[in-house]
């Protein structure tokens, strides 16, 4: 009697070859990962604008007086090379004013309309000058008592080159839901920053909740809608950045909950050049715990 020895065999590889193809399938993200990738991607392609962080290329305090600018050495304030011409003009700080003059014979922008003459309006207006010459713009910042030119180039190195910030895997475990303790009016504090001046602004309250049963809080500052967090945790220096992260968060809810989402936190502008003026933590958010979720270090930072 003739048996069909194949049979069995092809049963058993077929088997094994959807067992193979199930394990292999790719998980289903949940709704927590998608809304974190969604968030990154926009980071990063905000990050790519080409008037964004990546494309800082100087930053120069102004003495007062006069202060020259231009590509050549010979000037206070020193271009890159071959972007502009060698002596644009001067910038003139007196009383608190800072005026751009531009020389004969150099074409420089506002507006899209070329200018001699410009009273500069610094960024604490929320709308400030912005002077243009091909790839490159600057404007007025003021930190402080210090009045700065901030220089970028839509054509920098950086810019060009940058493709991703590194992430931890989306953990549920840092989206916490935290108290909201508010001070009786909100309560001004000194935000030191990364160039050595101290900002202020105002905190409405804390912010109480537990990690793996570790009591955690955080002190934030009101910005626009919502809250906005300068934090420190025993992860920066090694897997993150060394001067903390930042993170926003909504206001308090009817109930006084406050949706804490550690995935969300992110470098701050300092990560990636040294010409940024970034706040740093206060004492008050120091965490003493390992937050493993958001933005890791930046490779190629300074």
């Amino acid at each position: 009697m003739y048996t069909d020895l194949t049979q069995p065999k092809i049963f058993f590889i077929t088997l094994f070859t959807l067992a193979l193809l199930f394990s292999c399938a790719p998980e289903k993200k949940s709704e927590h990962e998608l809304e974190i990738e969604k968030f990154h991607k926009k980071r990063i392609e905000r990050l790519k604008e080409k008037n964004n962080w990546l494309s800082l290329a100087g930053l120069f305090w102004l003495k007062d007086g006069v202060n020259t600018f231009g590509t050549d050495y010979a000037n206070d304030i020193v271009f890159p090379e071959n972007k502009a011409p060698k002596k644009i003009g001067r910038f003139i700080l007196k009383d608190s004013v800072v005026t751009a003059f531009i020389n004969e014979g150099a074409t420089i922008f506002s507006d899209s309309i070329s200018i001699k003459k410009k009273v500069m309006k610094s960024d604490i207006t929320g709308t400030p000058t912005i002077l243009n010459f091909g790839s490159l713009s600057w404007y007025l910042i003021k930190r402080g008592e210090k009045y700065g030119i901030r220089l970028k180039d839509s054509e920098s190195k950086l810019l060009k080159e940058f493709e991703d910030i590194e992430m931890f895997p989306v953990d549920a475990t840092f989206k916490v839901n935290a108290d909201f303790q508010p001070y009786e009016s909100p309560r001004e504090i000194e935000i030191p920053t990364a160039i050595g001046t101290i900002e202020k602004s105002f905190s409405p309250g804390k912010l109480l909740f537990e990690i793996n049963g570790t009591p955690l809080e955080l002190e934030p500052t009101i910005s626009g809608n919502g809250l906005f967090i300068v934090f420190a945790d025993e992860t920066n220096g090694e897997e993150t950045y060394g001067a903390g992260r930042f993170l926003y968060v909504d206001k308090p809810d009817s109930t006084g909950k406050v949706i804490i989402d550690f995935n969300k936190s992110y470098n701050p502008p300092c990560v990636f050049t040294k010409f940024a003026t970034c706040p740093l933590p206060t004492k008050e958010n120091f965490l003493q715990f390992r937050i493993t979720a958001g933005e890791k270090n930046f490779s190629q930072g300074h």
